[in-house]
């Protein structure tokens, strides 16, 4: 059975990058979790992605792996001040005050972290392997190198800070559209810490628009201001509270972006995306390598 998650309701305003999203229910719904009994029936799950642009899957990875790769995380980063002095690095609780060392906290994760054995075992976990293999009917799948990890400290707020509204087609337009993406909260993830949100049945209106070629520009974020969007398309932004073990599935049409960290604990928020496809499909040669702020995509 997998663990109970709440619906998507909280006390605190919720914002991304600064702007308030609307309350109202016809703006604001919770992700719905694949039920135990499609968990296994690829039909029925090929038939959800289809309907739904994303598969919630909670409990999927096992917990304390996820935890383990946590602690490594900000172990490997607690000499850049950017944990609170003193605590478990697996809580990544955010330094009060104090001078961050941004050019060693650059220099370890993308020369350590990135391209180290941890993350790549974690990225690669078997069952993630099982899953897009059976899932995707492929004999090989292939993980894009270019994997990205983001951890979001509490209070950071404007423009830039959480994910604007994208979706990733955009940005992979030289491989196959059959890419998919798993996200993947490193931690407990519960909304108020800023997790990723989805806009409810987005990818029907991008497929089209896409198909008519209305959608054609160079790779960029469509927008930061979250409640105009779901104004525009007359939808719903979806969320939930993760918990660490948990994986969305995404396909490369749905419309996402990701809530300001406001947790009171001061809680960072940890978590990874990554891509897989059939090895036999089109393969974006640009995203082949490790990934780097300064990579250009």
């Amino acid at each position: 059975m997998t663990a109970p998650h709440s619906p998507a309701t909280s006390t605190a305003v919720l914002t991304s990058n600064g702007y308030q999203l609307d309350a109202d229910p016809r703006r604001l719904g919770r992700l719905e979790p694949v039920p135990d009994v499609e968990r296994h029936d690829r039909e029925a799950l090929r038939a959800r992605l289809a309907r739904d642009g994303y598969l919630f899957l909670p409990g999927f990875l096992d917990r304390e792996s996820v935890l383990d790769f946590r602690r490594h995380y900000f172990a490997q980063l607690a000499d850049s001040g950017l944990t609170r002095f003193g605590t478990d690095p697996a809580d990544g609780i955010a330094a009060e005050g104090g001078v961050l060392d941004r050019e060693r906290l650059r220099h370890v994760l993308f020369q350590q972290i990135v391209p180290g054995a941890a993350y790549e075992a974690l990225c690669r976990d078997p069952r993630i392997v099982a899953f897009y293999r059976w899932f995707l009917g492929a004999d090989e799948v292939h993980l894009h190198r270019r994997k990205i990890i983001r951890h979001v400290g509490p209070g950071e707020a404007g423009v830039g800070v959480a994910t604007q509204a994208h979706y990733d087609l955009v940005y992979l337009r030289e491989g196959t559209d059959r890419v998919l993406s798993s996200w993947i909260p490193l931690g407990d993830c519960p909304i108020e810490r800023g997790p990723l949100i989805y806009l409810e049945r987005s990818h029907l209106r991008v497929r089209a628009d896409e198909a008519a070629g209305r959608l054609k520009r160079p790779a960029a974020s469509m927008t930061a201001d979250l409640p105009a969007l779901a104004e525009e398309y007359d939808a719903r932004w979806l969320m939930t509270d993760f918990q660490a073990g948990d994986m969305m599935v995404h396909g490369p049409h749905i419309i996402h972006a990701s809530l300001d960290n406001q947790d009171p604990r001061g809680v960072m928020r940890l978590s990874t995306d990554i891509r897989y496809q059939a090895a036999a499909d089109q393969i974006d040669q640009r995203w082949q390598n490790h990934w780097h702020d300064a990579d250009g995509l």
